[in-house]
């Protein structure tokens, strides 16, 4: 059973989100989002749909994506260079 959070709880965490990507601007950019409809979310002046949120976690995949690919290389090259 999947535990249910509130809309205020939904709010904060989607406000997190944004924050994530570095503010509301950076978010509106990136998902091609009013700057001001952004912040009617957060505020709670506009619910939050499920395409939104499913936007969110796609777009926040994406950003966390490229970072740990030169974890990956790094990985990779310590242990070749340990087996040699």
């Amino acid at each position: 059973m999947a535990a249910s959070i509130s809309m205020d709880e939904q709010r904060e965490h989607f406000a997190y989100c944004v924050q994530l990507f570095g503010g509301t601007t950076a978010f509106s950019r990136r998902l091609g989002i009013d700057e001001r409809a952004v912040r009617r979310f957060i505020n709670g002046e506009r619910p939050l749909g499920a395409g939104l949120l499913e936007d969110t976690a796609k777009a926040l995949r994406l950003l966390i994506r490229p970072s740990s690919a030169p974890n990956a290389f790094k990985e990779r090259r310590l242990s070749s260079s340990s087996s040699q």
